[in-house]
């Protein structure tokens, strides 16, 4: 019997991923409306619903919900919740380190809250996170996981589709007069831009970096760095556009290597996406981060292994002016990668534990009295109208976007609310 998955929410299109690649099971995946840098980087041909309303999106769900066994929510538990049915909590970005039911929540590289919510809002989004029946998560998310849980499920696992990604895509049309860098991510501190422009400063080697134009502003002191970065942009780093979901590779394979995370200490989805294509990759490890793999622990081999300015100069040299240390380096890259982002073994686990769990609850259905269903969603709906300041703001003030906004971005977000 196939099992029939409704996937709620995708981050780095590891669910949409793992789509085509489960055999046991079938996943239809329903996103949220596309603003900011999602409009370029979110693939096409998957449902999205059609308003960022709450109750118009819990009615679509309750409208599909009886054609599937099991839920999948990724940073989505309570639409999934408030339509009571039985859901996997799944934390592959930064949902769980900074979850909204943490008073004062904010990353551990700034001062400023990322979200403000009132009592009953942070109550609401707890009782949605322990309503799930599983929650998985790996790599660094698992050991926050692990403070708000004692059941977790680890899986570093992170699947890359290798029909998109893989050394005969063809390379962009570019011409090309130096080493070139590629580093596609969003430039703030979480990333380690501040990091780079630093060892930029320190390098010896003759090189051009092809950056993004994408940087982080979901609160006011990353909008600050942001005008920093503008103001001190080195003259290595050439910003493009955003580029699209489906030519990225071409990018990867253009580069005669990538620059990912400076900051975070492990790997993130451009690290195996360009060894993938057969791009090396500067990426700061922190030997601490256990990567775990059916239950067994495994190095990462990616440099380098500090994240100080020094070290990454160093390394960004090595890398542009000693060929053999740069094929030697992406081998040892190349055989990490195939084991943490093969995308069979990836969607054989998770057919695996949506078997496991249809089993024990039969059902997509939680079964809630009506009265239980109607009182959270009455909940939910009088915690946001308390913070009528707020809803306010949010309405009126539309010049920064949650996910981002980029110089070439002028359009206006549309709001939950």
């Amino acid at each position: 019997m196939t099992i029939k998955v409704l996937a709620i929410g995708d981050i780095g299109n590891i669910v949409k991923t793992i789509q085509k690649y489960v055999k046991k099971s079938e996943i239809y995946l329903i996103n949220y409306p596309k603003d900011g840098a999602a409009v370029f980087t979110d693939p096409d041909g998957i449902e999205l619903f059609k308003t960022r309303k709450v109750s118009e999106q819990v009615k679509r769900i309750n409208e599909i919900k009886d054609d599937f066994d099991i839920c999948l929510t990724t940073a989505s538990e309570r639409i999934a919740y408030l339509a009571d049915i039985n859901y996997i909590g799944c934390y592959w970005g930064r949902d769980i380190d900074v979850p909204m039911w943490k008073k004062n929540s904010a990353e551990k590289w700034q001062t400023e809250s990322l979200y403000r919510l009132n009592f009953f809002e942070r109550r609401f989004y707890w009782n949605a996170f322990k309503n799930a029946i599983a929650h998985v998560a790996g790599r660094w998310q698992f050991e926050h996981l692990t403070r708000y849980t004692k059941d977790g499920i680890n899986s570093a696992r992170e699947p890359i589709d290798t029909n998109e990604f893989n050394t005969n895509i063809k390379q962009i049309e570019r011409k090309k007069t130096k080493f070139t860098f590629f580093s596609p991510m969003r430039m703030e501190k979480a990333k380690g831009t501040d990091l780079l422009l630093k060892a930029i400063k320190l390098c010896k080697s003759d090189f051009e970096i092809l950056g993004v134009d994408w940087f982080g502003e979901s609160t006011k002191e990353e909008r600050r760095f942001k005008q920093k970065l503008v103001e001190e942009m080195p003259p290595q780093i050439k910003l493009l556009p955003v580029i699209k979901r489906s030519e990225i590779a071409k990018y990867y394979r253009f580069a005669d290597a990538v620059i990912a995370n400076l900051f975070l200490g492990t790997f993130e989805l451009v690290s195996l996406e360009s060894v993938m294509c057969g791009t090396p990759v500067i990426q700061y490890t922190d030997e601490k981060m256990k990567i775990i793999i059916d239950g067994k622990e495994i190095k990462s081999p990616f440099l380098p292994f500090s994240n100080d300015p020094e070290s990454i100069a160093r390394i960004i040299d090595k890398i542009v002016e000693f060929p053999e240390f740069r094929q030697e380096l992406f081998e040892r890259e190349y055989e990490f990668v195939n084991t943490v982002a093969d995308p069979v073994k990836c969607a054989e686990w998770w057919d695996n534990l949506f078997e496991d769990l249809v089993k024990r609850h039969r059902s997509i259905r939680k079964n809630s009295s009506s009265f239980r269903i109607k009182l959270r969603m009455f909940s939910f709906l009088i915690a946001n109208r308390l913070y009528l300041k707020k809803i306010k703001k949010v309405i009126f003030n539309t010049k920064y976007q949650k996910t981002g906004q980029t110089l070439y971005d002028n359009q206006n977000v549309q709001k939950e609310f």
